[in-house]
């Protein structure tokens, strides 16, 4: 019997090490699978991943007419020499270039999955190019998924695809998350509360992600600075990298400049965030907030924003509180809340991991996955 042979399409393996890896290593199981991604310059490690091919194509996140231009045709060639029976990307660059490819190599299944519209924050001209960027993706594409619930709803709305030519795999999220990795353990919350110089008295506002003005780290500094004028052992806790200068800023806005750990980014996230007592994510716009759903397997009670990829992660008042995107005071006010009440912080993270392992657990996206692709090679 034929083996059928699925290509993942992305701009940067770090997509896969972040969201395909446990798929693929379930799928290669019962198909062969390749990938094409971008490689010049990279150092993430995929070579324990069941893959049979790992194609370069120089696939850059940017608009730039010339060189994606020749990585359609680059693909193109790819795609038609090693006739897969299904390609899927992921991200907007690769689902563009991609599905374009995909549809000139005759390719007859092409699966898109979006993860989240940089264009839902950006304005005039550049917004209306990445809305046609979008367009151009659902129109190529033969099946359509989209990570969350309310993101698809969004996509609805601003006609990229209709409630006919796209799904939800399960309840949401492109992964889901590892429950064994991201367990509570006071052992690990002392070692690392220790190494952090927080004290038992202190309560911890923790933020893990990218730092720059899209996720709300402005407005974050800003409730967090109302917060400490009142409170003294309050402490502000950032967990990635600064890609807006962020740090710079958020000195401006904090006298206390002792009261902020800026931590930089780790491969350990699921320890080092168990330092917090409560998690935020203040997001302009959200995919699907897959750093809400660690925190709450974590046991830590959420503060996010009504982002329309957040509206899945939380259900507000019982295992967060949400708060109106920019809102500086709804924001300190939630956190003032959650200040006040070590009770309702305990009582919400419970309920929070709860939620999670019944909805999000990495095992059951990936049954939807194989579910998916099952039902797609039977038609």
């Amino acid at each position: 019997m034929k083996v059928r042979k699925i290509c993942f399409v992305v701009s940067s393996p770090l997509t896969v090490h972040a969201f395909l890896r446990h798929h693929i290593v379930e799928l290669a199981k019962h198909y062969s699978v390749s990938l094409v991604a971008n490689m010049e310059g990279q150092k993430v490690d995929l070579t324990d991943l069941p893959l049979e091919e790992i194609i370069h194509v120089n696939i850059f996140r940017n608009i730039n007419i010339q060189q994606d231009l020749l990585a359609v045709h680059q693909l193109t060639q790819i795609l038609k020499d090693r006739n897969f029976d299904a390609v899927h990307s992921v991200t907007p660059k690769a689902g563009l270039i991609g599905m374009i490819a995909a549809k000139r190599a005759g390719i007859k299944n092409r699966i898109h999955i979006f993860t989240g519209q940089v264009w839902a924050t950006k304005k005039g001209i550049f917004r209306k190019i990445l809305i046609e960027i979008d367009k151009v993706i659902a129109r190529t594409a033969t099946q359509i998924l989209v990570d969350g619930k309310s993101q698809r709803s969004f996509l609805i709305e601003h006609k990229i695809v209709s409630s006919n030519n796209s799904q939800v795999l399960g309840q949401g999220s492109i992964s889901g998350v590892n429950e064994s990795r991201f367990s509570p353990s006071q052992e690990v919350r002392d070692s690392v509360r220790n190494a952090l110089n927080y004290s038992g008295d202190d309560v911890v506002f923790g933020f893990l992600g990218r730092l720059n003005t899209d996720k709300g780290i402005k407005e974050l500094a800003l409730a967090f600075g109302q917060l400490v004028k009142m409170h003294a052992n309050v402490k502000l806790l950032l967990i990635g990298y600064d890609e807006g200068n962020m740090v710079e800023a958020i000195r401006d806005i904090i006298d206390q400049k002792e009261l902020v750990l800026f931590y930089g980014p780790t491969n350990i996230p699921e320890e080092i965030l168990q330092a917090a007592d409560v998690f935020c994510l203040p997001s302009h716009r959200e995919g699907f907030g897959t750093s809400v759903l660690e925190a709450s397997l974590l046991g830590l009670p959420v503060i996010c924003s009504d982002a329309y990829g957040l509206k899945e992660t939380i259900i507000d008042g019982v295992t967060g509180l949400r708060h109106k995107v920019k809102d500086v005071n709804e924001l300190y006010l939630a956190m003032l809340t959650l200040y006040k009440n070590d009770g309702q912080r305990r009582s919400m993270g419970l309920a929070g991991r709860e939620y999670v392992l019944n909805n999000f657990r990495g095992a059951q996206i990936t049954e939807e996955w194989l579910r998916f692709y099952a039902d797609l090679f039977i038609n």
